[in-house]
């Protein structure tokens, strides 16, 4: 196991500051310092809020980390960074420091594509993916249907939300319910106690004719908000469980179809399911069930690995450095929209001889 490339994971795409520890394939720390309760008040994450909160809890948790570890910051064999895509401004908080820390000791530095880390975490959790995988990730900002045939270097989409993803429908429907902010954990919980087929709402994108693996929640959403404001018109009380419970299960529905059917056109007999939204129980549940009856084995990690965090990261970054992927170059920037067919960003061919500059090949933490 000390052969396994050893590396620190930063993520901070949007209001989590993650910092990971992978061994390999294993798992060695994961810290966390969220900054969700500062955002509950305007009811969404707020850019600027979410960056300064990353740079108060940057050193701490990187701290924390190496502690939990056991492992000195010498002994790093790189260090991983979500490069995108995310908020512009939390993005520049981590690639900033991966910098720093990867300058000062001397190891080579990974930004890496935060969707292909989503994918890539499972392998803390369920050993090496098999080749290629089929990833459904459902998160705040995105949901996408993802083939990977190497997640290190050829990921392809073949679907995504063209509107709101399932993650901002949650929390959109939380608020109108007056459950808080963030909406999933609430609705999941409340649901329970509800009957998910007492209401008939729309499933989007699910006709003949549409995409087949492309994603819409914003008709969902807007159909939920119009029946709740339609039984609040007439004085009515809004069965709240019901109204979670049927919601829910018509975003699970078309999530779960659309993979399912995804697999068996690509022919691929694995289902991974990654993103904070995976780790609804309802989802996890459906899922389950659909995928047994397609003879598909389904691969989802466990819920605190499904939520942005800096193993994901670590995970990737240590598989980049498994497979003698280059390094990323000193001038690695944050890119809010860097896309899923990046799963890393590597230096141009000539730099990359030069990673680890000649200033750092000392390590300034010796």
């Amino acid at each position: 196991m000390a052969d396994e490339p050893l590396v620190l994971g930063i993520e901070t795409s949007c209001d989590e500051t993650g910092v990971g520890i992978v061994r390999g394939h294993t798992l060695l720390a994961d810290a966390v310092a969220s900054s969700v309760d500062e955002h509950a008040r305007y009811g969404g994450v707020v850019p600027e809020v979410a960056s300064r909160a990353h740079l108060e809890a940057m050193v701490p948790t990187i701290q924390r980390a190496l502690k939990d570890a056991g492992v000195a910051a010498s002994d790093l064999d790189g260090i991983a960074v979500t490069a995108g895509p995310g908020l512009a401004g939390a993005l520049l908080v981590g690639v900033s420091a991966a910098k720093a820390y990867a300058y000062a000791l001397g190891k080579p530095l990974y930004g890496v594509n935060h969707l292909a880390s989503h994918i890539c975490v499972d392998q803390l959790e369920h050993g090496a993916l098999p080749e290629p995988t089929m990833a459904l990730l459902v998160s705040g900002g995105h949901s996408s249907l993802l083939l990977a045939p190497d997640i290190t270097t050829d990921v392809r989409p073949l679907g995504s939300t063209i509107d709101d993803a399932a993650g901002e429908a949650f929390d959109k429907i939380a608020r109108v319910l007056h459950l808080g902010f963030p909406g999933g954990p609430v609705i999941d919980r409340i649901a329970r106690d509800g009957d998910p087929d007492a209401i008939a709402f729309p499933r989007g994108l699910t006709g003949p004719r549409d995409a087949a693996y492309d994603f819409s929640f914003s008709g969902l959403k807007t159909a939920v908000a119009r029946w709740i404001e339609a039984k609040r018109a007439t004085g009515e009380e809004v069965p709240v469980a019901d109204v979670s419970a049927s919601f829910q299960e018509a975003v699970a529905d078309v999530l779960t179809r659309k993979a399912v059917r995804a697999c068996k056109d690509e022919g691929v007999d694995h289902l991974m399911i990654g993103g904070g939204v995976a780790a609804n129980s309802r989802l996890r549940a459906m899922a389950e069930r659909r995928c047994e009856d397609a003879g598909i084995t389904l691969r989802v990690p466990r819920p605190k690995l499904c939520t942005d965090n800096g193993a994901m990261v670590a995970a990737l970054g240590a598989e980049m450095v498994a497979r003698g992927r280059s390094a990323s170059a000193w001038d690695l920037s944050a890119d809010s929209s860097l896309p899923v067919t990046d799963p890393h960003v590597p230096a141009p061919a000539p730099h990359h001889h030069d990673h680890v500059h000649e200033l750092s090949r000392k390590n300034l933490y010796a």
